[in-house]
């Protein structure tokens, strides 16, 4: 006999998907208000009437009213009645509006709807258990990988993960070879040579459009001497040329892991280390259920673990845990594994020897 439904737990479930699916439809404006800077204006506004907004931007004021007053119903944006003013409070600009800030989520914020236009698409590979190659992704989102994950090495890559492996800054001060595989649009390879001017960098990833944003970076930065990037496969690296090598949200991605980490331990020489940097969360989904599990599962299946098996890969997934990494760290050959001191609410580091 089918259990009694208890109609307060289906009305409170009801609820939650109506938030749901408000909070999805809300990704697209929070696109719209990223690309646009609607959210930078509003910082720099201070409070400010939809007519003032639409003169400031040129923007339609009747779009700027359904657009501030969802940010207003969403809590991001709030609404003075008595004046008719909207106002973005500086701790929401600090997380919506300023790209220099460790809070900013811009990045993020793009990736909604590059996402999201994959859907289509992984209809067919939900049945042929396939998936939708890294090629066929629009710029937009490696431009939000990108901005999603600057945060990292401006705030966080020099001045807190370096810090806890002191062999590294050593070598690399005394100039050393550092690489950065899955470089994308190669960021975390700007901030060693920034970090260590006497350091030789080399990024390296297999999707051309992001070397080429590397390479185009690297020249904006002007240092493009000391750092090169090349279209690579990691299970190719030359062997025994770099005393420090980093991943940073990668593994989990590749098509052959095993393989991409056995390609930096041999291209490590005696000594060096490999900085391993993934999610933080756990490989137990029960544990994950959470804002951050709510996330990884859905990143992962619209592009993490899609990708990958696009290529006949191991389709990890974002969610991949601990003993997951230890696991592919023994097989492809490393001797020492260590979880390093860092606390952090979205990402977990650790540190890699032959």
């Amino acid at each position: 006999m089918d259990a009694p439904l208890d109609r307060t737990k289906a009305e409170q479930f009801l609820g939650q998907v109506v938030s749901d699916v408000g909070t999805a439809l809300l990704g697209a404006l929070s696109f719209i208000g990223d690309r646009l800077e609607l959210f930078r204006t509003l910082a720099d506004a201070g409070p400010v009437t939809i007519e003032a907004l639409a003169t400031r931007t040129g923007f339609s004021a009747r779009y700027l009213r359904e657009w501030l007053n969802a940010m207003t119903a969403a809590g991001y944006v709030l609404y003075r009645p008595e004046s008719g003013h909207y106002v973005l409070p500086p701790e929401h600009a600090t997380v919506l509006a300023d790209p220099d800030s460790p809070f900013f989520v811009g990045g993020f914020l793009e990736m909604v709807v590059p996402s999201i236009s994959q859907a289509p698409k992984l209809l067919s590979a939900f049945r042929s258990g396939g998936g939708v190659p890294q090629r066929e992704y629009p710029p937009e989102m490696f431009e939000a990988i990108e901005r999603g994950t600057a945060p990292w090495y401006k705030h966080h890559l020099l001045q807190d993960w370096i810090p806890t492996m002191p062999q590294v800054g050593s070598a690399l001060a005394r100039g050393g070879r550092a690489a950065d595989v899955g470089c994308g649009s190669g960021q975390a390879a700007l901030a060693l040579a920034r970090g260590f001017p006497e350091a030789r960098v080399v990024g390296y990833d297999v999707h051309e459009g992001s070397i080429a944003r590397a390479r185009a970076n690297a020249e904006a930065a002007g240092v493009g001497g000391r750092v090169t990037f090349e279209v690579a496969d990691a299970a190719r690296l030359p062997e025994r040329q770099f005393d420090f090598i980093s991943t940073f949200d990668v593994v989990h991605d590749s098509v052959d892991p095993v393989g991409l980490m056995a390609g930096i331990r041999r291209a490590l020489v005696p000594g060096g280390t490999y900085l391993l940097l993934e999610m933080r969360c756990s490989p137990r989904v029960e544990e994950n259920v959470n804002p951050l599990g709510k996330f990884l599962y859905s990143v992962s299946t619209l592009y993490c673990m899609t990708t990958s098996l696009a290529e006949g890969g191991a389709g990890i997934g974002a969610a991949m845990g601990e003993p997951k990494a230890r696991e592919l760290a023994d097989q492809a050959g490393f001797s020492h594994f260590r979880k390093l001191p860092i606390d952090d609410p979205f990402s977990v580091l650790y540190a890699l020897q032959p």
